[in-house]
């Protein structure tokens, strides 16, 4: 409130009073009330100045190094000063377009540069777009990862398996728990999920609390009794929330999202339709929420569950043995026991519902499981909806399902999947609930991150504060404003096998090129003189076939000899370099593009 007084000293007509004399001079009264008044103001002012001088000066940063404008490779980093958190370290499936690559995961350059301020990394939960790049993340920056018991098992495996000489340093955490790492205070939220233990981040800064609310939705009756902390949430609103990063996947869905156990008579039902025949179910290898829905199914069905694929097997395992899945005696049946067992009986769950090329259900779908060789007597059910960009490989994958004969179930007419993502009542439920003052939409493609943006500003959050981001805008929050106004290196990194590969654009544009217009090897072999012997000989795969075109033959033999003769004989690589450009030059006359020349240069 704005004080309207114009002055704190009275203005009220002096009376007559009796002077005061002394050697330093007469003064009256209202000399003496104004004389301190004015004191009084000085010290207030002072005590303004000094806190102003000891208020923070640092301006707070979030930095998306991945997760906004796609579907995974979450990674985010708040920093202040000389601290930064790191939350989650996710990978991302390759596209068609990204040939032979198995999986992409963040740039982390700049964290890299900045790794001396990196108290920690937080994982939000277990999923592969929120811990599928710490084998290649941990290793380079070697500082603490802090989640919850069940991810910290995850990520133990996925270290082991692809990173077994490195060791983690995990510390467990629980839902509520509050953490100092640096500057920073962090704090644990439970929220419900399609996989147990996801917690939001709350992070206390020196200019306020920056709110991430992980993949999240409220569902009244989860599978494991955990319902998202509404009341932690509504507490963080009534203190404030200066930043709010959130979930955007389910940012164009109406209404709310369906709880997880929707799904119970839809799985009854699968099993009572086909009663006589075996059953094979394809989900998320760590949705295990939905495992436990076809565990207790199988139960009251009488059918042996097997569970086929590595992800699969492994996180059903960890599972099991921390109790977060339960199992009546009997039910589970290893791989190599299912031919003990009549088809009728069995139910088989694997991985593949996105059609990942090595997959369960996918080496399935082509006849090339070790195990599994289906065929007219098994029903199909896709227990999940493709994640934009996949939906060619799924497609391609139930093709060939039928063609083997199955009868496939699939698609959101089957309703055989339930979104573990808020949708937006959800969302402007959490919006009005936090009223954060800056609101960043994560988490999606950048057309979930509109419309989330459109629900901040339906519920009061003015535009201004709204920030639809770009991986590695640098959003700067000082006392009094925000604004991206700088930028971090935050491309993507192919992985090919378990080898880091290069930046994106580098490697898959060469496969690209190689895809697109084939390749051609020159071989010529030179004397001592640096002249050549014989003819040059040309292997070409992909485009043109010189064995039906000796015109062409010639012509090419041609160039290469000009090229020779350009150069100084000794040097070969300025000779490579030659070749390949007069060879570039006639594929453009034949082809219109030029395909990628390979020269190869022998001496005697």
């Amino acid at each position: 409130m704005k004080n309207n007084s114009k002055s704190a000293i009275s203005t009220q007509p002096a009376t007559a009073s009796p002077q005061r004399r002394g050697n330093k001079g007469t003064y009256s009264r209202r000399a003496i009330s104004e004389k301190g008044t004015a004191m009084n103001v000085s010290r207030a002012a002072y005590a303004h100045r000094r806190k102003i001088a000891s208020a923070p000066t640092e301006t707070l940063k979030f930095i998306p190094l991945g997760g906004l404008g796609e579907i995974g490779k979450n990674m985010y980093a708040i920093e202040y000063g000389n601290d930064i958190v790191v939350i989650d370290a996710g990978l991302m499936f390759p596209d068609e377009e990204m040939l032979g690559i198995d999986f992409v995961i963040p740039d982390i350059s700049y964290l890299e540069e900045n790794r001396k301020k990196i108290r920690g990394i937080l994982i939000t939960h277990g999923h592969e777009d929120h811990i599928g790049a710490l084998p290649f993340v941990l290793p380079k920056l070697d500082v603490p990862v802090y989640s919850a018991k069940l991810t910290l098992g995850m990520i133990e495996g996925k270290m082991l398996e692809a990173a077994p000489r490195y060791k983690p340093r995990l510390v467990e955490v629980k839902a509520g728990e509050t953490v100092a790492l640096g500057v920073f205070k962090v704090t644990f939220i439970s929220v419900c999920h399609s996989i147990p233990d996801a917690l939001g981040i709350a992070v206390e800064t020196p200019l306020g609390i920056v709110l991430h609310t992980g993949d999240f939705k409220f569902d009244p009756t989860p599978v494991d009794d955990h319902v998202t902390d509404y009341a932690a949430f509504a507490e963080l609103g009534r203190k404030g929330v200066l930043l709010m990063a959130s979930d955007s996947t389910n940012a164009e869905r109406e209404g709310f999202t369906k709880s997880e156990k929707s799904l119970i008579g839809a799985i009854d039902n699968l099993f009572r339709t086909y009663r006589n025949r075996r059953v094979i179910i394809s989900a998320f290898a760590s949705n295990l929420h939905r495992v436990q829905l076809v565990l207790d199914a199988a139960a009251r069905f009488n059918r042996k569950v097997v569970f086929a694929g590595r992800s699969m097997v492994n996180n059903v395992d960890l599972a099991i043995r921390l109790g977060y899945i339960k199992a009546e005696p009997g039910t589970v049946v290893p791989l190599a026991e299912m031919d003990s067992y009549n088809d009728s009986h069995l139910v088989v769950m694997t991985t593949g519902s996105q059609g990942e090329p090595f997959s369960g259900l996918v080496l399935m779908s082509k006849g090339a499981h070790h195990r599994v060789k289906l065929d007219s007597k098994d029903v199909v059910a896709l227990f999940a909806n493709p994640i934009p960009g996949n939906e060619k490989l799924v497609s391609n994958t139930i093709n060939r399902l039928f063609e083997l004969g199955c009868e496939v179930l699939y698609g959101r007419e089957a309703g055989l999947h339930v979104s573990g993502h808020a949708s937006r009542e959800e969302l402007k439920m959490l919006l009005s609930m936090v009223k954060p003052k800056y609101f960043v939409p994560v988490h999606g493609e950048y057309r979930m991150q509109i419309r989330h943006s459109q629900l901040a500003e339906e519920v009061g959050i003015p535009e201004k504060n709204v920030f639809i981001m770009n991986n590695g805008d640098i959003l700067s929050i000082a006392r009094n404003s925000a604004g991206v106004k700088s930028k971090a290196p935050a491309g993507a990194v192919l992985v090919d096998g378990m080898a880091l590969g290069e930046k994106e654009g580098s490697i898959l544009k060469e496969r690209q090129e190689l895809s697109e217009n084939g390749v051609l090897v020159v071989s010529v072999t030179l004397d001592k003189k640096g002249l050549l012997v014989g003819e040059p000989c040309f292997e070409s795969y992909g485009q043109i076939h010189f064995k039906d075109a000796e015109g062409m033959r010639q012509e090419f033999s041609e160039a290469v000899r000009r090229a020779l003769k350009r150069e100084l004989p000794e040097d070969d690589e300025l000779l490579k370099k030659q070749i390949s450009l007069r060879c570039k030059e006639l594929l453009r006359k034949y082809m219109r593009s030029a395909s990628a020349v390979i020269p190869l240069i022998a001496r005697l």
